[in-house]
């Protein structure tokens, strides 16, 4: 507390979390969420008895409450006010806080002008994923969509979506391109990618596509924060579906596992499935080959190709 009695920066995480340039509407939805579910708890409120503040029946207001603190879905001003003043949030410039978070995460996300062709299982994902500080990727089918060429992204795409029309074929695979633009920031996240040796040899497109996407992988291999590993045949530990891990440098912010699966996904976070997905990955890598050998492997591929 500061001499005035207000909350002093170290006990108003909200302040952190309005600093981040990199926060999306995903992540300053689910740090909203925190903080309500902190304020909730702390005042000694059961779902139940926090519903109590709004009209209706309680089943409808605990349902809304859940998501709020999920960060499923945005607050209006209206109704995080009802919370803090139901919270015994008095101070001025603590309510302002919460006020500009709830403001800042109804904003558009950067992948909106995309949103008729984005699935709604996979948003959270890539709004999410520019905001990690690692990514460990392991892929049976597909080469990770960051590693995608033009060409693959669209091969792969036509056979995900065999009755989507080409103009929204085209949207989703300049969407892929997009999201690869992050390999470059001068704060890139660290990509870390397991990828199946079949995965390599798996003609998307035709034998000249595979060769043009071969050689995009030397070339990504030289990126200072991406490494691939590879997967062996003969290796005893494979996954029979892609996993996705992302890890963040905020505290409050939840470290992800995402399930890709054909038509929908599945995202975990709490500890037990963090645990058990990294020691998938952990295994994996310790069967795969190591990051030096990928270059002399991805060359002995392409030297295969007729």
């Amino acid at each position: 507390m500061t001499a005035t009695g207000r909350p002093d920066a170290e006990s108003r995480p909200v302040q952190r979390y309005l600093q981040q340039q990199k926060a999306g509407q995903t992540s300053l939805r689910i740090l909203l969420g925190v903080q309500l579910r902190r304020l909730r708890r702390e005042s000694g409120f059961s779902l139940e008895q926090a519903a109590k503040c709004f009209d209706g029946t309680v089943n409808a207001a605990r349902t809304k409450i859940q998501r709020l603190e999920h960060g499923d879905t945005g607050c209006q001003e209206d109704v995080l006010a009802k919370l803090l003043d139901h919270y015994g949030v008095t101070d001025a410039e603590e309510r302002d806080d919460y006020l500009e978070l709830a403001s800042r995460a109804a904003v558009q996300p950067w992948w909106y002008e995309y949103n008729e062709v984005v699935e709604k299982w996979f948003r959270r994902h890539i709004d999410l994923e520019r905001e990690a500080h690692t990514i460990r990727t392991y892929e049976v089918h597909f080469i990770p969509g960051l590693l995608q060429t033009e060409a693959y992204a669209r091969a792969v795409t036509e056979f995900g979506y065999p009755h989507l029309p080409a103009r929204k074929i085209e949207r989703l695979v300049e969407l892929r391109m997009v999201r690869q633009e992050i390999l470059t920031h001068e704060d890139a996240p660290r990509l870390w990618c397991v990828v199946d040796e079949g995965t390599l040899r798996r003609e998307w497109g035709g034998q000249a596509v595979l060769r043009e996407q071969l050689e995009h992988l030397l070339r990504i291999v030289e990126l200072p924060r991406v490494s691939i590993q590879v997967a062996p045949g003969r290796s005893p530990v494979t996954g029979n579906h892609p996993i996705s891990l992302l890890q963040f440098t905020e505290p409050d912010l939840p470290d992800l596992v995402y399930l890709e699966q054909f038509s929908n996904a599945v995202y975990h976070h709490k500890q037990n499935h963090l645990d058990q997905y990294t020691m998938i990955m952990d295994r994996l890598s310790a069967e795969a080959l190591d990051p030096e050998e990928t270059p002399a492997f991805l060359e002995k591929l392409l030297a295969q190709l007729p």
